[in-house]
């Protein structure tokens, strides 16, 4: 074992609400937490999670008007160091959950030896949004480009906007983003909708929703803040302006569970199955935030799940004589 591998009590693997939100009452009773926040450089592994590519957060409890993503998370980080928990910024290689204390490699994943060891562990690594892959969602994203509807639909009050997708996620943030915008054009590949039946039928229902059918988001414009998008035709190769000043992406989640593989259960489409708040199929591993929830997405239910998981793991240390 390494000279840094002493077997701590809690080891948090990623940030985000959920991992800090855990740090914060592991820390508090007193159990020393080590949270591993991931690399600044990783898509999939981003300190503070996805807050951190967000601009204004209006619906997070405690800010009557508002607070910029990077600067919430930067305050969860700071209450967390003042309770004391020690925090690495670097990204997880390698865990072994087969049996506690669980072995977790920080660098190269094939030494024979962890870089630490945990009598717990609480898995925080949250989940990215699938995105268009083009050279503009970078600059634009929180600038009029969203992957969240309920976070961001009210700033587009009587705007034209696009929602690309359809699924029932599409379909879902198409019928919420009504409620503010004055039109939602509903961007998908094929010319009728994955969603479910009824989800079909209230899209369809809906007057301020239109449809381009059979089209791809080839490009979308605007310098600091969305202007449009240029649509290409899937069956003619046609290409056409959309004028909207928002577009909302909802094309899918991918959790980070790719470390979990073959040691953690995972549902079908990749989550991390949790029971009885934030309990996995291996004892002493807990699950908190996006990497288990594809439901509500929020970052106050990633706070409140990581506070279940560190409450669960505390309870579990205390039970087993830890």
């Amino acid at each position: 074992m390494s000279e840094n591998s002493s077997i701590r009590n809690v080891i948090i693997i990623g940030s985000g609400p959920a991992g800090l939100t855990s740090a914060i009452y592991t820390a508090r009773a007193n159990l020393e937490p080590l949270l591993i926040e991931g690399e600044p450089s990783s898509t999939s592994d981003q300190p503070g999670g996805q807050l951190m590519l967000t601009t204004e957060v209006e619906n997070f409890p405690g800010w009557p008007d508002g607070i910029m993503g990077p600067e919430l998370m930067s305050r969860f980080r700071e209450q967390a160091l003042r309770f004391g928990t020690d925090i690495e910024t670097a990204k997880v290689s390698r865990v072994d959950l087969s049996a506690s204390p669980f072995g977790v490699w920080v660098g190269d994943p094939t030494t024979p030896e962890p870089t630490y060891r945990a009598k717990a562990v609480i898995v925080s690594t949250g989940a990215q949004s699938l995105m268009l892959g083009l050279p503009e969602e970078s600059r634009l994203l929180g600038h009029g480009l969203s992957t969240c509807a309920t976070c961001d639909g009210f700033f587009f009050r009587d705007h034209d906007i696009a929602v690309v997708g359809g699924g029932d996620s599409a379909a879902e943030e198409a019928l919420f983003l009504t409620k503010f915008a004055r039109t939602v054009t509903l961007v998908h590949r094929r010319d009728e909708l994955r969603a479910s039946k009824i989800m079909r039928d209230r899209v369809m229902a809906n007057e301020k929703i239109r449809f381009a059918w059979n089209s791809t988001v080839s490009a979308i414009h605007g310098d600091t803040t969305v202007e449009g998008m240029t649509l290409t035709d899937t069956i003619t190769g046609e290409q056409r302006r959309l004028d909207v000043t928002g577009v909302f992406v909802a094309i899918g989640h991918r959790p980070n569970t790719d470390l979990f593989v073959g040691q953690l259960d995972l549902e079908e489409s990749g989550y991390l199955i949790t029971h009885s708040g934030s309990l996995t199929n291996v004892d002493g591993v807990f699950a908190c935030g996006d990497v288990q929830d594809h439901v509500y997405r929020q970052a106050i239910t990633a706070a409140g799940s990581g506070c279940m998981a560190a409450i669960d793991a505390e309870r579990w240390l205390e039970a087993n004589g830890h």
